[in-house]
């Protein structure tokens, strides 16, 4: 009687052993394949934070009407915008600069053509939306010269707007990641009237520039370099201030180039629109936009930081995202900032403006706006920015006019 029930038992046992392993060996697997996927989606976020893309399209031509040169586009947060903008497109003509809205509904956004198309133009439906509107120097009817900036890649080409007379303080013009020089063109003239030079550079893997040898960005770690190389040149040709203004990543090599630079004894002050003032900060936001997990993130962030991420992504030297940030270094600084930044900032997020403002109240001057969007504050309200810069130019005491 007993045999039987001491048997059945220690079937039942090996039944129940053999049941538990089969459910670890699964859940190993499942962990595994987890962990694997986990590691390939923060592999691919930090490739993209580094490796310099082309421009995407980011709305689409619905209508042109050539004859009363309007241009009819899908509804987006940015074409909605009020102001002055620009249009990348592909065909008779290759960049469109786009004046107020004159009619709207639900899908479409209708905008005044300032760059006149031909009846027979033609255009691919695919556009990206744009805040430079200048696209070339040419269009400031201003006077400037094109130069290459010797750096440490090679040379650097620049675009170089003198001052009417001598003039003893300039301002070195960094643009943004993803973009070119003519982002800064814009803010050329405000300057020229406040009777500063301006020197609009590029730096390393920007597409105008020449390549770094790994041809990815290091978020202001080495590009800064290239700043500090163009504010040499303005010391050469008889600068004893300089300004410097970058525009988003062009904030960060700003930045980095004020705490880091030989030059900075000459460095007079920074003036940024929508800078990176902390990558972490910027990865966060755009992880979380994308819904991403918190994981993914965090390990998208460790791989920038680590020697085994740089050999992953072939990106030359882990990118350290503790030096670039200046909320925590923001002791370090030493000359006066203006920010300009809008809280809708879609893209890099306004927090750690605000913090460093707030770190530093004794240096930096924030000016907010709260319906502009990403590096598109002089479209949506070019008065507004004029005048912050120029007052805050004129409280510095560089301006020459």
């Amino acid at each position: 009687m007993n045999a039987p029930r001491r048997a059945a038992g220690s079937r039942a046992s090996q039944r129940s052993t053999t049941g538990v392993r089969a459910t670890l060996a699964a859940l190993g697997i499942a962990l595994a394949a987890s962990a694997t996927t986990l590691g390939a989606v923060s592999l691919r976020m930090a490739r993209t934070v580094v490796r310099p893309a082309g421009r995407r399209p980011d709305t689409r031509i619905v209508r042109l009407d050539a004859a009363s040169q309007t241009i009819t586009l899908e509804r987006t947060p940015d074409t909605t915008l009020p102001g002055r903008y620009g249009l990348f497109t592909v065909g008779s003509v290759d960049y469109l600069r786009l004046g107020s809205i004159v009619g709207e509904d639900e899908t479409t956004v209708t905008r005044k053509l300032l760059t006149h198309v031909p009846a027979d133009g033609d255009l691919a439906s695919e556009a990206a939306f744009s805040g430079w509107y200048f696209d070339k120097p040419e269009d400031l009817m201003l006077p400037f010269q094109a130069l290459e900036v010797d750096a440490g890649v090679g040379s650097c080409p620049a675009w170089e707007f003198p001052a009417e007379g001598d003039s003893d303080v300039w301002v070195v013009q960094v643009h943004g990641r993803g973009t070119t020089r003519s982002e800064a063109l814009r803010a050329v003239p405000v300057f020229h009237t406040l009777g500063i030079s301006s020197l609009v550079v590029s730096y390393r893997n920007d597409g105008d520039a020449p390549r770094s040898p790994s041809g990815t960005y290091a978020l202001g770690a080495t590009e800064w370099r290239d700043v500090d190389a163009a504010i040499g040149y303005a010391r050469r040709r008889g600068a004893r201030r300089v300004l410097l203004m970058g525009w988003s990543m062009g904030g960060a090599l700003s930045l980095q180039a004020a705490l880091e630079s030989p030059h900075a004894d000459v460095i007079a002050g920074l003036v940024l629109e929508s800078p990176v003032v902390d990558w972490r900060t910027v990865l966060d936001f755009q992880g979380r936009a994308m819904h991403l997990p918190t994981p993914v993130i965090a390990m998208a962030e460790r791989v920038l930081v680590s020697t085994w991420g740089a050999t992953a992504l072939r990106s030359g030297e882990p990118i350290p995202l503790d030096r670039l940030d200046v909320v925590s270094r923001a002791v370090e600084l030493r000359h006066p900032v203006l920010i300009l930044h809008s809280d809708d900032d879609g893209f890099v997020p306004a927090d750690a403006p605000h913090a460093l403002a707030k770190a530093r109240p004794d240096l930096v001057t924030m000016e907010t706006f709260t319906v502009a969007r990403h590096t598109k504050l002089w479209n949506y309200d070019e008065t507004r920015w004029t005048t912050a810069i120029q007052d805050w130019v004129r409280g510095q005491g560089l301006s020459r006019e």
